[in-house]
């Protein structure tokens, strides 16, 4: 009796599940239906919102529907991230994962981040990645990283400014600090492009930024490049020192990429991953993101969500050892 009430539980959650099963598949099958949702945990005007916009547009005219970018800031990009890992899994709600919200800022604010950065998504496809770069205000009267360190060290120490705690940037300035000898004053922003904007105005003296969005305001004279955390000098920039060039031993790359909720058929994330790996392969994206000195990715949805595993892994013992935090 009891085998045979187990045996029927066993072939009703059988039924369930099937029907959960195809209930996914036709909904992936009439996929996309109606506009998408693209959260960037920055606010406008940074590395990610740049690339957020370049990818929507894509997106958009490769699946025929409206790619709707939006704005959600706040505790090193994990607000918004978090608002996409609560979403329905539906294929309507993708957020712009990266370095910050997905592997440095759940070990900056250590017990505050509610999701985690491997399990809660569904990881989509490596959309681009470029290194570091530091400027600085033509007024300040830095132009080279020994500069900056001299500042560091004298009278009120040294201001630099980031896109937020938890940022790949954010981590710079503690390690650069280190190695200079003196703790530099972190200013965080809620995004890169309130805290260019505080540079030029010459509120905050320096900023350790993505690449992409200082390209026009270094291009412009807005800013000066100090220096570049490559290995080698970038093409974009053959005149701007690296620094170890500058006698700093340290390189940094940021990446972005597209994600989703867990629990997102199969079907919509390989959909996504490829019109996504067709859109970054076109001559003329690529072009645009030489010219903003990124490097676009070509990784298969399994691929970018094993580099995430990989880049959690790498960069919590690495925020422990440097000490970084929200506070």
């Amino acid at each position: 009796m009891s085998w045979a009430l187990s045996r029927r539980t066993v072939l009703a959650g059988s039924v369930v599940a099937g029907t959960a099963s195809r209930r996914a598949l036709a909904q992936a099958g009439a996929w996309p239906s109606q506009p998408i949702r693209l959260v960037v945990p920055f606010a406008p005007g940074g590395t990610t919102d740049l690339v957020a916009r370049l990818v929507a547009a894509g997106l958009q005219e490769r699946l025929g529907v409206s790619v709707i970018v939006e704005n959600r800031a706040g505790a090193g990009a994990t607000v918004g991230s978090e608002a996409v890992a609560r979403a329905a899994p539906d294929g309507y709600t993708l957020v712009m994962s990266n370095i910050a919200s997905h592997a440095i800022s759940p070990a900056v604010y250590r017990g505050r981040v509610r999701y985690d950065p491997v399990a809660d998504f569904a990881h989509i496809a490596l959309v681009v990645s470029n290194p570091t770069v530091w400027v600085a205000n033509p007024r300040s009267g830095i132009r080279t990283l020994q500069d900056a360190a001299a500042k560091a060290r004298g009278p009120g120490g040294l201001d630099v400014a980031t896109s937020g705690a938890g940022s790949s940037n954010h981590l710079m300035v503690v390690r650069m600090g280190q190695l200079i000898g003196v703790e530099l004053n972190h200013i965080p922003f809620r995004g890169a492009g309130p805290a260019m904007q505080a540079v030029i105005a010459g509120q905050v003296p320096m900023m350790s930024d993505s690449l992409p969005s200082s390209v026009a305001h270094i291009r412009q004279g807005s800013v000066v490049a100090v220096g570049m955390a490559s290995a080698q000098r970038h093409p974009a920039f053959p005149d701007v020192p690296t620094f170890r060039e500058q006698g700093f031993d340290l390189a940094s790359d940021s990446w972005f990429g597209l994600s989703a909720p867990a629990g997102t058929p199969a079907a919509i994330v390989e959909r996504l991953n490829r019109e996504t790996r067709a859109f970054l392969g076109s001559a003329e994206v690529r072009a645009r993101f030489s010219e903003l000195g990124g490097t676009p990715g070509d990784l298969t949805a399994e691929g970018y969500g094993d580099f995430v595993r990989r880049e959690v892994a790498l960069w919590a013992p690495l925020v422990q050892a440097a000490g970084a935090t929200a506070d």
